[in-house]
């Protein structure tokens, strides 16, 4: 354990990006390795990039396609999480999100907010996606999104990279997705959880290799056809979930484990309290009125204890 520390940020992926690293001397070549996988990520996985491995797959559609490491990495993933789920997080609501007019980079979505109509997609189950190796069938019509894990398990590889590489301990967090690795500081990670500056605060202490995943319906929000959409897909109706929940907090193992609940209750609405008891990890819900239904040991709002 140690006191020292220092940390960074900066704008990625249409979002935030944090580092917090035990050994300050580490931290210019941790912001520089962590930059430039991310930057290999969103190559390989951008569903808004026309040069990008991902969107290379459209005109393959229903051919067997070769795909690198990382691709084959993170829809591995997005593969796994969405069967560990029984569908409610899945990849292939690619297509249903463009209909709902999330087709490019959220800055431009939200500042034409309040445009055209939106086209609900029918459903399209992830079992339909063919993955072997490094070698992917995706059926014809199918639109893959890897928005929903990219995220947690790009936090995962970049912590544990520090971690391993740098022999620090790394705390990183991809808008909100918090992964860490390596030794903590002295009382743990400390982390505040808090979705927006209005919504009601809790701050908890991560320990050493724990992770935290908050998923939100108050982010990514735009307006089409007088709709108030955000950007989670229930995978079974193409459209927004039903914001039963306003935010979802919970905390795993690992980043993408805490993610796949954390979405999945967004997903589920009411029901997902039974689901999250199941699972046994720490969880912090906030409901449309703002109350807030903690479960399985996750600490009281204001005490700091550890989730």
């Amino acid at each position: 354990m140690t006191t020292g520390f220092a940390a960074t940020e900066w704008a990625v992926w249409g979002t935030t990006a944090r580092l917090v690293v035990t050994d300050p001397a580490a931290l210019p070549a941790a912001r520089t390795r962590i930059g430039d996988y991310l930057d290999v990520v969103d190559r390989a996985c951008s569903r808004f990039r026309d040069d990008s491995e991902l969107t290379r797959l459209v005109p393959r559609a229903g051919a067997p396609t070769p795909i690198g490491p990382v691709l084959a990495d993170y829809l591995d993933a997005a593969l796994t999480v969405a069967r560990d789920t029984g569908g409610d997080v899945d990849p292939t609501v690619g297509a249903a999100l463009a209909g709902l007019g999330y087709d490019r980079d959220f800055a431009l979505v939200a500042a034409e907010s309040g445009g055209t109509a939106t086209t609900f997609v029918p459903r399209v189950d992830w079992t339909r996606i063919a993955l072997r190796g490094r070698t992917v069938t995706v059926p014809p019509g199918v639109r893959l999104d890897l928005g929903a894990t990219a995220k947690a398990v790009a936090a995962d590889r970049c912590a544990r990279m520090i971690a391993d590489e740098l022999g620090c301990g790394a705390l990183v967090s991809l808008g909100g997705d918090i992964a860490t690795a390596g030794p903590g500081p002295d009382g743990d990670w400390q982390v505040l959880v808090q979705d927006t500056p209005t919504e009601p605060p809790c701050r908890v202490r991560l320990p050493a290799g724990a992770a935290l995943a908050t998923s939100s319906t108050l982010r990514r929000r735009w307006f089409r056809g007088g709709r108030l959409l955000h950007h989670i897909v229930d995978p079974r109706t193409g459209a927004s979930a039903e914001p039963a929940w306003r935010t979802v907090s919970v905390a795993a193992d690992t980043c993408l484990a805490a993610n796949a609940e954390s979405t999945a209750a967004i997903v589920r609405g009411r029901s997902a309290l039974a689901a999250l008891r199941r699972s046994n990890l720490p969880a912090r819900l906030v409901d449309r009125e703002g109350r807030v239904v903690t479960v399985n040991g996750w600490p009281a709002d204001g005490d700091g204890s550890r989730a």
